[in-house]
């Protein structure tokens, strides 16, 4: 199941890296205009309409296998099997051992109280 969710996630990141550079090479339908007045080169690779056909549908191709690839991507994830409970439910439960008198005493702020000596104001004073 993994390796077919790799495969996909390849297949859709190939085709949108390709997408993005045939959309790229493309150019407007304003550069046509421009063309036509001399102030561009109107020559292209496979020549003046050629390129437009070609181009446009191959990434018209892309685009419905990146859109194929996500939709399911998106059926995958969600068909995996939904887990029963959290993950500290699963965790060992441990008792902690019992306090050692003599190691409390060790804590600061743990110490009994000696008798006559007075506790420390809960309000500082003015």
């Amino acid at each position: 199941m993994d390796l077919m969710i790799n495969l996909i996630l390849a297949a859709q990141m190939l085709s949108a890296l390709a997408m993005i550079g045939l959309i790229l090479i493309q150019h407007g339908k304003g550069a046509d205009m421009g063309a036509a007045f001399g102030s561009g080169g109107s020559g292209s690779l496979f020549g003046a309409t050629g390129g437009a056909n070609f181009l446009s549908r191959t990434t018209a191709v892309l685009a419905a296998v990146f859109f194929t690839c996500t939709l399911m991507l998106a059926y995958f994830g969600n068909a995996r099997p939904a887990s029963t409970g959290s993950v500290l439910e699963g965790a060992a439960v441990t008792v902690p051992a019992a306090v050692d008198a003599s190691t409390a005493a060790q804590i600061p702020g743990n110490a009994p109280a000696a008798s006559g000596v007075p506790s420390a104001p809960a309000v500082p004073a003015k």
